[in-house]
């Protein structure tokens, strides 16, 4: 496994390596992903085994252009319009798959829908563009942990299960996409994200809440966790903990560490540092880190949905 600069020849040889089943990270604009061929049984099984991910949980498959997305799910009005506004961008559609769509059905856990997207990465795009077919990529991670923003944290918990790791530097997002499921009416939320509720219920109306099966990533109760506990809506820290701070931070024993996700209270700061200072955070002598209040409005719910899900029970 070898983490490489995204030059023309190492995205050639990436996107032979998806063509040819082998498995290979890459940067976009949410969280790294893990690419596999989404038409290939055995490029996604080994997806899943390197990742350690239930076969239950679908994957997203990923498109340089909505026209290719067309070509693998129906699009309805609402898809259109969302489209036209997001793409590219942190959002997933889940739509009804199209007969004889180049995803294979394991990705799609049996599933008669897929989650698809066109991510907002130049290097994302590239490899999309010369591997020339849809890619699936879960976020780059062993399943239930922490999502990785930068190459590194590919490399160290994956190691050698992936043939290449395109290293794009930091992720300006820093949280997974938004998945609007559009195979009903009203459209449901089931994992907030990049985009925020409002800005999608401003152009498609009201969302409902998610509930039911298990029919898009990010769904799990126990998801995106440290090795160390979380303790949420923290107004300071204990010793053998750990603060990550959200604004004005109280006073703490210089023993404990502690990280601000964003001194001016700033939403969009937070989500893009939330992975990785929690990845800074989860030292061998931190059993919990503590967490402070963050608002639910806007990228404030994806932050919140991403440390409910960290902090419950495993």
């Amino acid at each position: 496994m070898g983490v490489v600069k995204p030059v023309k020849s190492s995205l050639r040889r990436a996107a032979a390596a998806i063509r040819q089943a082998r498995l290979v990270a890459f940067p976009t604009e949410t969280v790294y992903g893990l690419g596999a061929l989404a038409g290939s049984p055995r490029a996604v099984l080994r997806l899943y085994a390197a990742k350690g991910r239930p076969r239950f949980n679908p994957l997203i498959a990923h498109v340089a252009t909505a026209g290719e997305a067309h070509r693998l799910v129906r699009f309805d009005d609402r898809a259109e319009l969302l489209a036209r506004h997001f793409w590219p961008g942190p959002l997933t559609m889940v739509l009804p798959r199209l007969p004889g769509a180049a995803v294979s059905r394991i990705a799609c856990a049996g599933l008669p829908t897929l989650g698809v997207r066109v991510p907002d990465h130049p290097v994302a795009l590239a490899l999309l563009r010369a591997a020339g077919r849809p890619i699936v990529a879960p976020s780059a991670n062993p399943s239930g942990r922490l999502s990785p923003t930068r190459a590194g944290d590919v490399a160290r918990t994956l190691g050698g299960r992936v043939t290449m790791v395109l290293d794009g530097g930091p992720c300006r997002v820093g949280l997974e996409s938004t998945i609007v499921d559009l195979t009903c009416r009203p459209a449901r939320l089931l994992r907030p994200g990049g985009i925020a509720r409002e800005a999608i219920e401003r152009l498609i109306g009201r969302l409902d809440a998610a509930g039911g099966a298990i029919i898009a990533p990010g769904m799990l109760e126990s998801h995106y966790a440290p090795r160390a506990r979380l303790r949420l809506r923290a107004r300071s820290a204990e010793a053998g903990e750990a603060f990550l701070g959200f604004g004005q931070m109280p006073p703490l024993a210089p023993e404990i560490p502690a990280l601000n996700l964003s001194p001016n209270g700033d939403l969009t700061e937070a989500a893009h540092n939330l992975f990785s200072f929690l990845q800074t955070l989860d030292r061998p002598h931190v059993r919990t880190i503590a967490v402070a209040p963050i608002p639910t409005f806007g990228v404030g719910l994806a932050i919140q949905d991403r440390l409910a899900r960290a902090a419950a029970p495993r």
